[in-house]
């Protein structure tokens, strides 16, 4: 029923148009017939001219008032078929537009039918179906396989996969446990959730997605308010052109023809389906842009800085190496023995190597030691089931009577100068071995780097607070062109603001708290992994809901391909409107030939547009690294 309302009226009057055709062919007067055409235009036209006048009303000339004109100048000389033609014409063109702006807004649509309208609550241990609105905070939420999450909360009980997709980009179903966070409108692949609600209503992730869609659709960016500015003068000047060519030449049929075929409908309608269709798709991938202005200024970006803590690194330390240096130890022995004196210290990497220990396989239990002294500075000595051991740097050791420390060292030394931080381990004084701690790099950061070139980047910069020797390393083993090192977060301001005076548009990376000076200051500010964050997604510029770091490239190719599609709908409206014209002086275009090609020119607008509702070469790194993450997690849990 919604296809036939929306070509109703074009279907009405092209009928009556094809009745006054059979009638001009049966024993009938030709009144009769030029009565059907009357018809035709009156039943097409009637729309455009309360459009026009609804306009007018607000002091705004229009298309419509364009074709309103010439299509009452046409009935007036009596050229029924050409003011028939004019309207109808118009008016299919009309809900074929509609039909094709609809679907560039297909993922707003899908977002928005992704809220789920029931939810499953425990009240009083009883399971009731009511609606999710009506969800309170700090309810139990349950969850069931194929059911859609009604809130964002946390797990409490049970395990089970979302698909996440809606929210993250992420095509891989998120397994989920106790204590892990669920988004509204995500949906159950398997298993069993109870969730505690934290966030309902219009305070979801989704919602708050959905609003940013929706307001960003709507911005008006840069090359859109020059266009109408454009058409606030040419519309005018169309009309002053049909009057100044109908008192010229008298010929009132070609000043009403020059009025239908100078209308910008291509002009009017070329940056704002391309805004839609590329914030669309964007939001398709998890991927949020503020407005058509920023989408804009990402398609100029010429620097990304990049924060290394939890952007080009995972931001939680790990174990990376463990080197043997005792053979009468194997490598969880060593790592278990560490783990037990660690077991007791404050220091931040103690915890990595607990874990490391645990995931190998440690002897049993990691207990406290007997007694732990910290070293400020140098490593801890420790007390472990009557054995002595140290961890620590080189000075430690010296500090000891300890034999075999130049092999030690010089394996430190290795590991450092790769960035990471080494801990030699010795056990009742003689050296065990050397583990190694770092912040791990994430498997898919180079690919990020390759990437931002190939889609034009000039230059990747990362900002870290690490020393020289830890950032040149990371910066190498990633393909970093530019590493600015001990950089605090109130310096990093400097460093963008200093990119930006030297001519580049600057794009910074950051989590979008600790790096809130620097990605303000930024051209655009991107906020990594802003799923479930609210303030990211109502602050930056460009939020990337997942953790994937190609989402990064594929955004910036996507603004690059959405202003080449908005150059190329101008040039073609421009051009279109230009020959058409030329025809109509010297060629012999009719008017209804020429509103045909006119509204021919606006459909190919529309679907030169709808292009970018597909899926580009660049998303499919984006895809492809989940495959790498599965495996990269896989190693991690083998080591």
């Amino acid at each position: 029923m919604t296809i036939v309302r929306r070509y109703l009226i074009p279907i009405v009057s092209g009928g009556l148009i094809a009745l006054s055709w059979l009638l001009g062919l049966l024993p009938y007067p030709p009144l009769v017939a030029s009565a059907a055409m009357v018809a035709a235009a009156a039943v097409a036209g009637f729309p455009i001219a309360r459009t026009a006048g609804r306009a007018l009303r607000g002091r705004v000339v229009g298309i419509d008032l364009l074709v309103t004109v010439a299509a009452v100048g046409a009935l007036v000389l009596g050229e029924y078929w050409e003011a028939a033609a004019v309207t109808f014409l118009f008016a299919i063109g009309h809900a074929l537009e509609t039909a094709t702006l609809n679907r560039t807004r297909s993922a707003l649509t899908a977002l928005v039918a992704l809220a789920p309208d029931v939810a499953l609550v425990l009240r009083n241990n009883e399971q009731l179906e009511v609606p999710a609105g009506s969800v309170q905070t700090g309810e139990t939420v349950l969850v069931k396989n194929g059911a859609r999450v009604p809130v964002d909360g946390t797990v409490q009980q049970g395990t089970g996969t979302l698909d996440e997709a809606s929210i993250t980009g992420e095509s891989r179903p998120a397994e989920k446990g106790a204590g892990d966070r669920v988004f509204a409108g995500t949906i159950s692949t398997g298993g069993f959730l109870q969730v505690l609600a934290t966030e309902v209503g219009a305070a979801t992730t989704l919602a708050h997605i959905v609003h940013r869609v929706e307001e960003a659709q709507e911005a008006t960016a840069p090359t859109q308010v020059f266009m109408d500015r454009f058409s606030a003068w040419y519309t005018p000047g169309i009309l002053v052109l049909f009057i100044v060519v109908g008192l010229v030449t008298g010929d009132v049929f070609l000043a009403l023809t020059l009025l239908v075929i100078g209308c910008p409908g291509a002009l009017v309608i070329s940056i704002p389906v391309a805004i839609v269709a590329g914030i669309g798709r964007a939001a398709q991938l998890g991927i949020l842009i503020k407005g058509g202005e920023f989408l804009e200024t990402s398609a100029r970006i010429t620097v990304v800085a990049v924060d290394k803590t939890g952007t080009l690194t995972r931001g939680r330390p790990a174990v990376t190496d463990v080197v043997v240096l005792n053979p009468d130890l194997t490598r969880s022995e060593v790592l278990d023995w560490a783990a037990r004196a660690e077991a007791g210290s404050e220091h931040p990497l103690a915890g990595a190597i607990v874990q490391a220990a645990a995931r190998e396989g440690s002897s049993g239990p990691v207990t406290l030691p007997e007694h732990i002294t910290s070293v400020p500075g140098h490593g801890i000595v420790a007390s472990v089931a009557g054995r002595s051991v140290l961890i620590g740097n080189p000075a430690l050791l010296r500090t000891h009577t300890i034999a075999g420390t130049d092999a030690a060292t010089t394996v430190a030394d290795e590991l450092a100068a790769r960035g990471r931080t080494p801990l030699i381990v010795v056990l009742d004084g003689v050296i065990a071995g050397v583990l190694a701690v770092a912040d791990e790099v994430r498997a898919d950061a180079p690919d990020m780097v390759a990437a931002l070139h190939a889609a034009g980047v000039a230059r990747v910069v990362m900002l870290t607070g690490d020393g020289p020797v830890v950032a040149q390393a990371v910066g190498a083993e990633v393909g970093i062109d530019e590493v600015w090192s001990s950089v605090l977060p109130e310096d990093k301001l400097d460093v963008v603001a200093g990119l930006r005076r030297d001519g580049h548009v600057v794009a910074m990376v950051g989590d979008g708290v600790n790096d809130a000076p620097a990605l303000a200051t930024a051209d655009i500010g991107i906020a990594m992994g802003a799923a479930g964050s609210a303030v990211a997604v109502e602050t930056a510029d460009i939020a990337l809901m997942g953790d994937n770091l190609l989402m990064l490239p594929a955004a910036i190719d996507l603004a690059r391909r959405t202003v080449r599609v908005m150059h190329q709908n101008v040039a073609l409206a421009l051009v279109t409107v230009a020959l058409l014209l030329a025809g109509v002086l010297f060629g012999g275009v009719t008017m209804a030939v020429g509103m045909l090609v006119h509204e021919a020119s606006v459909l190919i607008v529309i679907v030169n547009a709808m292009r970018l509702l597909r899926r580009a070469s660049s998303e499919s790194h984006v895809k492809s690294v989940e495959e790498s993450e599965k495996s990269e997690n896989t190693e991690m849990m083998n080591r």
